[in-house]
């Protein structure tokens, strides 16, 4: 499938709410670099039997480009020493693995292997996100300034992914929701709670060691007519560690697996 055929599924208005800051740009993301075509909320899929993965070749495309990565990533951590890296990147070094936490989850990583609490990851992008991180090899510890997305430099593009897909679904889950229960999503994850006087909540969050995270939440007031609201914050010099897009994904899978976490505890 070409760019232009999946521009005929999208409505073409440029809103923004894939992230792209426009159509186009989504379709050729989607086309040809495995893009979810799910990020348009609007994209007519009928048809194409994406679930089932048939018919369209966008799924495998997606899992082709990603494996494809994933093997370009292990093979860049090859020469890489795993006992000098592993106080930069806050991880102990045994048996020539890795072994360090990636939202409350015990990751154990050698130069062949990678498995997420003793089982191999089903995701392709968190192999792809923890390649990433070791390859950046650390850097000065995380500062104590936190600042917004918007905040780091050439991120515009990606502001509006984030508030798509971590901060917005957040703020779903978290509205009418007990502090009790708030606070419980985030601490199954690892999350720690802090203490706010400008702000309902405010937990922070070791997505991976060296990539903390806060997550301050807003109650909504219906009376003044306010929306509930999450914003995200990061270390100032969180760029030490990964570039934009894998730092997008980090909050993106935090958003999913506290989402994941809180439906199972209310199944």
């Amino acid at each position: 499938m070409n760019p232009h055929d999946i521009l005929k599924r999208v409505p073409r208005t440029n809103c923004g709410e894939c992230g792209y800051p426009a159509c186009l740009a989504f379709a050729a993301n989607v086309s040809k670099s495995g893009e979810d075509p799910h990020k348009c909320p609007y994209i007519d899929l009928q048809g194409l039997e994406l679930s089932q993965g048939r018919n369209t070749g966008l799924s495998d495309l997606g899992r082709e480009h990603d494996l494809d990565l994933i093997a370009h990533l292990k093979g860049k951590i090859q020469p890489l020493d795993f006992a000098s890296l592993a106080s930069p990147l806050q991880a102990t070094c045994k048996d020539n693995s890795l072994h360090f936490s990636y939202l409350g989850q015990q990751i154990v990583m050698s130069k062949s292997s990678l498995l997420i609490n003793d089982v191999e990851p089903i995701d392709p992008r968190d192999q792809i996100l923890i390649y990433n991180y070791i390859h950046s090899g650390g850097g000065t510890p995380p500062h104590s300034d936190w600042i917004g997305f918007e905040s780091l430099p050439n991120s515009i593009s990606k502001i509006r992914t984030l508030e798509t897909y971590c901060e917005k679904k957040l703020a779903a889950l978290f509205t009418g929701k007990t502090r009790a229960q708030r606070e419980a999503y985030c601490t199954a994850v690892g999350g720690i709670i802090q203490e706010s006087r400008s702000a309902d909540m405010v937990a922070l969050v070791h997505v991976l060691p060296q990539i903390p995270q806060q997550i301050l939440f807003w109650d909504e007031d219906r009376e003044d007519g306010f929306a509930a609201k999450v914003k995200i914050l990061y270390p100032a010099n969180v760029l030490d560690y990964l570039d934009l897009e894998s730092l997008v994904f980090t909050s993106e899978r935090m958003a999913e697996i506290i989402i994941e976490k809180a439906q199972d505890n209310s199944a």
